[in-house]
């Protein structure tokens, strides 16, 4: 099972880069640097702005690669 949320930890940095990319332009540098720091900026962040930007479906598969590691790691019981 800890293969399960590697899998869905990995899922997770690919779609942060992702919604990293799209926030530079409109947010400058302060804000991209302080969504890597804190990746649950970017996520609301880009759950708020998922249809300005259109991408509906990165945020859908970052919130089900959230879930998909935690239920790895339940699992795995650590």
């Amino acid at each position: 099972m800890q293969a399960l949320a590697l899998l869905g930890s990995l899922v997770s940095l690919v779609c942060l880069i992702l919604v990293l990319v799209k926030m530079y332009p409109i947010e400058g540098v302060g804000k991209t640097i302080l969504g890597f720091i804190c990746g649950l900026y970017a996520f609301i962040w880009g759950w708020q702005n998922q249809a300005k930007l259109g991408i509906k479906n990165i945020m859908m598969i970052w919130s089900g690669a959230i879930v998909l590691s935690i239920i790895g790691n339940i699992a795995a019981g650590s």
